[in-house]
Formats: C-alpha cells, structure tokens, sequence
C-alpha cells in the first residue's frame, strides 16, 4: 500500500520542486520509503515525465521493492499502489516464459506481466490496485484500477499538462488545479454523504473508472473497460462458492510482514476468521472494547477467538477517544464525507497496536445480501409500479396524504416523492441512500439544473445496466457500484493510510465478486440467519450467539455532540460563516439548522453541511 504521484507535461518544464513536494504531500500512505524520477523525452514532440512514489512496505522488504521501478528491457516505468496477491503465481508463468527477475516484489510482476502481455495483463491481476506506467517505446502513459476501485486514482488533465495522484489533496497543491468545487460534486455530496464518481469535490479533477485503463498518448486521453462484474470473465471458474470463498481469504494472507484480522464480532469478520481456522491458520485478531457498555460487543468477539483459538488483542476506545479525535479526523478527509470517523478511530487504535496490515469484512453485506435494503428495495420497487399506475393527479392526492399523516420527518418526505412519482426518483434504492431529496437541493443550491441532469443521467446508467438482474442483485450491484464505492471503500482508504495501515478486503476478491452475482437473489435471502449463503460456505459453523445476535454497531452520538459539546463549533460555522466556497444558500443552510434542533431532521444533515464547509475552508 502506498501512494502515487506523476505529471507528463507536453512542450513545457515540470517547476523544479513539484515532483518532490508533491510525493511528500503523500507521506502518510508510505511512511517506509520515497522516491522520483524526470524523464525526457524529444521525440516525437518534447515531453517530461515525473513519477513519485511514497512505499508502506509490505511485500519484498529490501531496496530492491523500490519505486518508480523500471522494466530494464522495455525501459518502462512504474508507480504502483496496493497489492497483486497472485504474483508468485504471475511470476512463474512469465519465468517460464523466459522472464528473469531481481526483486521478490509484485510490482516487478506488473512491469514483467505489461511486457509480456500488454494491455490484457489487468485482467490476470488478482488484488487491489492503481498504477501508473510509462510505455517509454510507444511514448504512452497509462493508468489503471483494481476491478471493484478500492484503491483511488485521480486525474487532472489541460492542454499542456495531465497529472494524477492517490489523494485529491495531491492534485491541488500542485498549483495545476483551479481550487473551485465542482457543482455535479458537490450536489451528489449533498444527495448521498459522498461525493459520487467520477466527479469529485474539485472541479476539473475526475476519478479513474474501476475496472478501467486510462491512457495518454499524443495528448489525447482515451479510458476503456477491461472488466465488468455483470459480464463472463474468460477466468470464471465452476469451483463451488465455498472453495473459492477459501481461495479468496487465503490469498490476502500474501505478505512479508503479519497480517491481522478486525474482529467485530459480527458475521462477516468473524466468517473470516472461520474460513482462516478451517484451512489451518491461526489468525491473530484485534477488536475495540468499548468502554460504554451499549456499544460493547467484546463478549462477541471473544467468543469468536476463544472458538477459533485465535491470538487475540483488546483494544480499549471510548465515546470521549471518538470526539477528541473528531478535529483530526475531519484533516484526514481527502474529500468531504458524513462516514469514516470510525475508521479513523479504529486504525489510529490498531496502527498504534503495532498492526501494518488487516483484513476487514467490509463487501459481505454487499455481495450476500446481508443489509435491509435487499429486502427494503424490491418491495419499494413493486410498490412504485404500482403507483405509476395511477394517474397523476391521484398520485399527487397519494403524496399528499403521505406527507399529511406521516409527519414532518425525513422519511415521510420519502415516502411522499416515491408516491408522487417524482421525477428525481430514478430508482427506490436512490430514494433509500438519499441525504438531501431534490427539493431541498434545489433551496440549497440555485441554478443546479445542470449538475442534476449530469447526476440522474449516471444513476439512470447504472439501472439500465443492472435491468438484466433479477431485484436482489440488482441491489447488489448498486450498492456496491454506489455506496460502497463512494463511501465505505474511500473511507476506509484514506481514514487507514492517514496511519500507514493497510486493509484488506477477502469478500470483494474479483472471482467471488464474480461468483456471487451468478447466484439467483432469492438463494441468498434463504434460511432464518441473515446471510445464510455465507455461513453455509463457511466449512465450519460460528457460534450461535454470535449468529443469532441483533445487528450492532459502534454509532457515535452525533445527534447528542450536536445539541451539546460540538454545539457551538457546528452553529457557528453554519450560521455566521462565509457558504461562497460551497456554492450554497446561507438561508438554506440555517433552515436545516433549525429544523434539526426543531427535531424534524437527522443530524446527518447539518453534520453534513458542517464537514463541507470544513473541508473547503482547509482546502479549497
């Protein structure tokens, strides 16, 4: 795990201090080791190419693992950032081929796999990854993501400059990019909690697809797809789900340092843990007690160590740990989000344990059906057929009545927009993740139209591709294209490599992904334990009480730091403060205020507007 910079400036100079500066910017993601390289090239016009590199060391720990590496055959080069766990295998098909090596690291692997097989060696890469490569021959740079865009790349691209980097942050210290939101940016912020891809919160700079390859070649930029989870992979394998579940756990152990296990005590971490047992590895597990006993879920976790007979570690953490925290969580934030501060939290905790990699659960719920809104949504979906149905007029009478009965809060709002058939209604599962409905973006952000057809046109995308899919996967693949995406996946990335810590995601390996989305929905929402699919391809059965036990999760008490100890920071900004950066109404902002102390709001919203406002102010 590490982070990547690089700059190809066509017929001007690279500013002498850029490329170190910039590589520096990014020291919290690889605080083991740093390079930079200048390359020039005058033909066919004149070019420089920069690459930077900061190394978290996990794989090859010698120099020999040092970036940018360079192919001394083609002469390409490389920056990488994540981990290939398929390389030794890689590795001795290309030594048979006739490769030789000097490094034991994957990324000599990419360059060796590039020179051999071009282009199609990204789909032969098992792991999670962005990098870029210079084809010194063909004058060409390319860039790439993992299938499921855990790892973050972004880019920024003018008529005499294309640049790019792991962090947003990176990209506008460079002094390259306009310090301006972005509008389509910052309304999907406002929609969802996050800001939706490929826009960012800056304009001008947009997010390499995942599951794509981006390249630069005469000044032009070209992406295409290489891989698509609702597509045949040429490597789609008939092993049964619990082999190649197996296969997925064991090959994230691939490491030169130890690998440990977040242990929650829930379903999906201690399923890892399980498969980890059955296979012969004793896993070495960290789990945050927390001091408060509501959210304490230590007697789980525990239990699933005391089963299971891993070496486990506690971790003490409190509410008063999470709100001092709060300020330096809020810095970490390489955009603008309503979640992660617990990821903050618990990989400040784990790092500091002594831990430099973690497998986590994060992709269960997603790929084996495991929150609510697999039940929720397609419910909804009936339902919205039925009223549009109805006639118009009847629909408004509907929403009406909603609106009437129900109350003033967010959900009768909700409601209201699905029975009216509202326009901005592009699917119920949107309707579900909405943060703020078009009605209130439209009062927060004026002359929006623009950024809010640019918006519903992507999400009505993504229904169109998922139209094949039967209502269960197709919720599937829209919470993992969407929420996880642009919320737990960006998260935990940037919330973890603010540490130098390394997580791991087993349950989004690209062949179970693969594997679970040829399964009929209503196979996965079988059984009377939630996510019976995954507990049955476990080969070993976890404790009942760890089954059986309501779903639960450490929630910080925004809703109570909001009326009392964050009160006068939050009111504060919100009320007094300068909203031109953000593009938004004061007057609008000050009404959700209101409205939250009324009680007739979540505290998600004014929090939300709080972090923007934050975050524009340190960076923008």
């Amino acid at each position: 795990m590490c982070g990547i910079f690089g700059i190809l400036a066509r017929k001007t100079q690279i500013p002498p201090a850029l490329l170190e500066q910039a590589t520096c910017s990014l020291a919290h993601r690889g605080p083991d080791d740093s390079g930079t390289i200048l390359l020039k090239e005058t033909q066919p016009e004149p070019l420089e190419i920069g690459l930077g590199h900061r190394r978290l060391s996990i794989l090859d720990l010698s120099p020999l693992g040092h970036q940018p590496m360079q192919d001394p055959v083609t002469g390409n080069w490389v920056v990488f950032n994540g981990e290939i766990y398929n390389f030794r295998e890689l590795r001795k098909e290309l030594e048979a081929a006739g490769v030789e090596f000097k490094s034991h690291s994957d990324t000599e692997v990419i360059l060796a796999a590039y020179r051999v097989w071009g282009e199609s060696c990204l789909t032969r890469l098992g792991g999670m990854f962005a990098f870029a490569l210079w084809d010194a021959p063909c004058k060409r740079l390319l860039l790439a993501r993992d299938p499921m865009g855990i790892k973050p790349l972004y880019y920024h691209h003018s008529a005499q400059t294309f640049i790019f980097a792991s962090e947003v942050r990176t990209l506008l210290r460079t002094g390259f990019v306009p310090r301006k939101a972005d509008p389509t940016g910052a309304l999907s912020y406002l929609a969802f909690g996050s800001v939706y891809e490929p826009w960012t919160i800056v304009e001008g700079v947009k997010a390499v697809p995942p599951g794509h390859v981006l390249t630069v070649e005469n000044g032009r930029v070209d992406i295409r797809e290489y891989w698509n989870p609702l597509q045949p992979s040429g490597n789609a394998t008939a092993d049964p789900l619990p082999a190649i579940l197996r296969d997925a756990v064991l090959s994230h152990l691939v490491s030169d340092v130890p690998v440990g296990v977040f242990l929650s005590g829930g379903i999906d971490s201690s399923a890892l843990v399980a498969v980890l047992s059955h296979n012969g590895v004793r896993a070495t597990t960290f789990s945050l007690v927390f001091q408060e006993k509501e959210f304490n879920e230590g007697q789980y976790s525990r239990e699933v160590a005391r089963c299971f007979g891993t070496d486990h570690h506690e971790i003490p953490v409190s509410q008063r740990d999470a709100l001092a925290v709060l300020p330096e969580a809020l810095c970490a934030m390489d955009q603008p989000t309503i979640d992660g501060i617990n990821t903050y939290l618990v990989s400040a905790k784990t790092r500091a344990a002594g831990v430099k990699v973690a497998l986590t659960g994060l992709g269960a719920d997603e790929m084996f059906a495991g929150y609510s809104n697999f039940r929720r949504v397609p419910k909804m979906e009936a339902l919205a057929k039925r009223f549009g149905r109805l006639p118009r007029l009847a629909r408004r009478s509907l929403s009406a009545s909603v609106a009437l009965f129900a109350g003033k809060g967010d959900r009768s709002r909700k409601l209201a927009e699905l029975a009216q058939g509202h326009d901005s209604v592009v699917h119920p599962y949107f309707l579900v993740r909405t943060l703020f409905g078009a009605e209130d973006r439209e009062v927060l952000v004026h002359g929006c139209k623009d950024s809010e057809s640019a918006l519903e046109g992507i999400l009505r995308e993504s229904i169109a591709q998922s139209s094949t899919l039967d209502p269960v996967n197709r919720v599937s693949y829209l919470e993992s294209r969407w929420y996880m995406r642009n919320t737990l996946l960006r998260d935990s990335d940037f919330m973890s490599m603010a540490h130098g810590l390394e997580l791991r995601v087993p349950f989004l390996d690209r062949t179970l992904v693969e594997a679970c989305f040829r399964i009929p929905g209503n196979r996965k929402l079988q059984g009377d334990s939630p996510k019976s699919l995954l507990l049955a391809s476990l080969g070993v059965e976890l404790p009942r009480e760890v089954v059986n036990r309501p779903k639960q999760g450490f929630t910080l008490p925004f809703e109570r730091w909001l009326r009392g100890e964050m009160r006068p920071v939050v009111e504060d900004a919100l009320l007094k403060g300068n909203w031109d950066q953000t593009a938004l109404c004061a007057s609008a902002v000050r009404e959700v205020w209101t409205r939250f102390l009324a009680g007739e709001t979540s505290w998600s919203r004014p929090w939300s507007l709080f972090v923007l406002k934050r975050w524009c102010e340190q960076n923008l």
